[in-house]
């Protein structure tokens, strides 16, 4: 059995979507799963065993391009048995539609009734959380899942690894916290700088050096966090935000001992990495993407203005994270850290 998936087109959704691929292959052993999807996410995808191929997407997200979504169908026509479409877009289920693939499932949204024949109706109550969406999406229509749910597990290649900490002059003979102080999703999601470079230096006076990642629009964050550390713990603060890709980026993070992070992509990759986790979340909640591992501690303070999944702070006060110490965190990863040395 060759099924088709379209995937989503956000870092965090596509770890996530694993969960859906595990449960593919739990009922159809032998089947086989390709993903169409944007390149940036083919280090993801090839790092998840049940994936055979990542196939290359071309357009921009939000692109419609009808004519081109119909070549890319077309050439994969007599290629699959079922299409599972992720995102609830319209555009989404044109590939498989022109494609012709017998059994198109997806959620209803943005009327694509002509486009999918397997459609389902979401029952918010039934699935609260996006994995149970995707999970759903692997067996018939109304199905109760079975717990314990799959976690996302990243599969690393030591060779690419020791080829990543090769290119930065990275060393792993200390402990290493890694630092994920971006959020593509705007401010509201952003822990304040400073209350990061606190925990660093609390860190590097224990003994241990610091590694931050993110996009290049963090890699200015990165450097307020070396910038406001003393001078004689800058030497143990690498910034590697917008310095690697993502491949590079997912191999590093495989070799940090703890993780500090906003709600973020980088947050469900360190989560299917399964690195000791502390999640800062400010204006977003756990309770719909939460990060999946054994290994979290989730941060929050639950004002009773949040969560308000606003990008920026609507009154501009940013309290659900600027009142949130920096001791907090500091507390959370502790206990991680003790439990992690214990076990």
């Amino acid at each position: 059995m060759n099924i088709l998936i379209i995937g989503p087109s956000w870092v965090g959704d596509m770890v996530m979507a694993q969960t859906l691929f595990m449960c593919l292959r739990k009922q159809h052993p032998d089947c086989m799963i390709d993903v169409l999807a944007p390149d940036w996410s083919r280090p993801i995808l090839e790092r998840m065993p049940e994936v055979r191929e990542a196939l290359s997407f071309p357009l921009g997200h939000g692109a419609l391009d009808i004519k081109a979504r119909r070549e890319i169908g077309v050439s994969l026509k007599n290629k699959y048995d079922q299409a599972i479409v992720l995102p609830n877009s319209l555009k989404s289920a044109l590939v498989p539609f022109f494609a012709k693939i017998s059994k198109r499932t997806g959620w209803k949204g943005e009327i694509r009734y002509l486009l999918l024949n397997d459609i389902r109706t979401l029952d918010k109550a039934l699935y609260p959380l996006m994995i149970e969406r995707f999970m759903a999406l692997a067996y018939p229509k109304g199905k109760i899942l079975e717990r314990p749910y799959p976690k996302p597990y990243l599969v690393i290649d030591p060779n690419a690894q020791q080829e990543a900490l090769a290119t930065f002059h990275l060393q792993m003979n200390k402990p290493i916290l890694a630092l994920c102080p971006g959020a593509e999703f705007g401010e509201a999601k952003k822990w304040p700088t400073e209350y990061y470079a606190k925990v660093a230096e609390q860190k590097i006076t224990e003994g241990w050096q610091v590694w931050t990642f993110g996009s290049k629009n963090d890699f200015p964050v990165g450097e307020t966090i070396r910038n406001l550390l003393p001078k004689d713990q800058q030497e143990n603060f690498y910034n590697l935000a917008g310095q690697t890709n993502l491949a590079q980026a997912i191999d590093l993070l495989a070799c940090a001992n703890a993780v500090v992070t906003n709600d973020s992509g980088l947050m469900h990759v360190a989560a299917a990495l399964n690195k000791p986790l502390v999640a800062v979340y400010g204006s977003t909640s756990p309770q719909f993407t939460p990060p999946l591992s054994d290994d979290v501690a989730i941060v929050r303070l639950g004002l009773s203005c949040s969560p308000c999944f606003k990008r920026t702070c609507q009154f501009g006060h940013y309290n659900c994270l600027k009142q949130l110490q920096p001791e907090l965190v500091e507390s959370a990863l502790d206990k991680l850290i003790d439990v992690k040395q214990v076990n």
